[in-house]
């Protein structure tokens, strides 16, 4: 069978779902924190070798959480509008199918970690149980969306790690600004799956917060862009990072008004757009750097 004819099959489009190729708005999230760390520890210029290991490590790990997640999930998805078409759900791929293809991405994780220094495989390992326990934290925590946050926020240190060997203490206000962020756009996206997560038992901090969720979402976002502020004054970032803070917060505006009314639709455009506001830091970031080089 050749290679055009291998990719046309069922089964590989079946994994290819599993691991969300065809939703690439979670590698967007995944890969944003990496690269602000990337471009804060390295000066503004990561080399090719780090950029491409972080890259292609997002990819990596964002397939092999979404698979973790599928597998967990398996027996709860078909109960859930939105995920009840999922490959292990319909069948088009077996659960054995869905663990070899979780070895085999941690595996390629693994040997591109390798390629940098101890610090940054041993944090490597802390990575990687985040993202397999996360799925598990639906069942025993309305707060999920913390542990997520901590899984997207690793790749920072990791970042600083790869660069330097070193971890300065600045880098973790730009941690818990990627947490916050996290909870914020993985709340919104909790929103619409709101009831049918009550009626399968699911937790989420959408249900936590209940009626309160709007305002605590507004909460969390004014604290986030407080430790972007303090990101950047750690850092003796200069103006050109705070106009990008300001235009973050201006999309986070637009964003309370989508979900004010809690609208399943505008919720999930409100998480949708939240990939913009990666891209907008790490503009800010580059700007700062390239237009103010050490």
């Amino acid at each position: 069978m050749s290679v055009t004819s291998a990719s046309q099959t069922p089964k590989f489009t079946a994994l290819l779902q599993v691991m969300r190729f065809d939703k690439p708005i979670g590698t967007y999230l995944l890969l944003a924190p990496a690269l602000w760390g990337l471009v804060i520890a390295s000066g503004g210029i990561p080399s090719a070798q780090l950029l491409i290991t972080f890259i292609v490590g997002a990819v990596v790990m964002r397939a092999a959480g979404c698979t973790t997640n599928d597998l967990t999930d398996r027996k709860l998805d078909g109960h859930v509008e939105r995920t009840k078409h999922r490959p292990l759900v319909t069948g088009a791929i077996s659960p054995l199918e869905a663990f070899s293809l979780l070895a085999s991405l941690m595996v390629i994780a693994f040997i591109l970690v390798w390629q940098t220094n101890l610090l940054t495989v041993q944090l490597a390992f802390v990575g990687a149980a985040l993202t397999i326990i996360y799925p598990f934290m639906k069942r025993v925590t309305h707060l999920p969306q913390v542990v997520l946050g901590a899984a997207f926020s690793w790749s920072i240190p990791m970042a600083f790690a790869a660069v330097s060997s070193d971890l300065p203490a600045g880098l973790w206000w730009l941690f818990a600004a990627n947490l916050l962020w996290v909870v914020v756009y993985d709340t919104q996206y909790a929103m619409v799956d709101r009831e049918d997560d009550l009626s399968v038992g699911i937790k989420s901090t959408a249900i936590l917060f209940g009626a309160l969720d709007t305002r605590i979402i507004l909460l969390l976002q004014l604290i986030c862009l407080l430790c972007f502020v303090a990101t950047g004054v750690a850092f003796g970032l200069s103006a050109i990072f705070y106009c990008a803070i300001a235009a973050v917060a201006l999309l986070f505006f637009r964003h309370q008004q989508l979900i004010r009314d809690r609208s399943t639709e505008l919720c999930f455009q409100a998480f949708n757009e939240s990939k913009w506001i990666g891209l907008i830091v790490l503009l800010g970031l580059l700007g700062h750097y390239w237009l103010y080089p050490v």
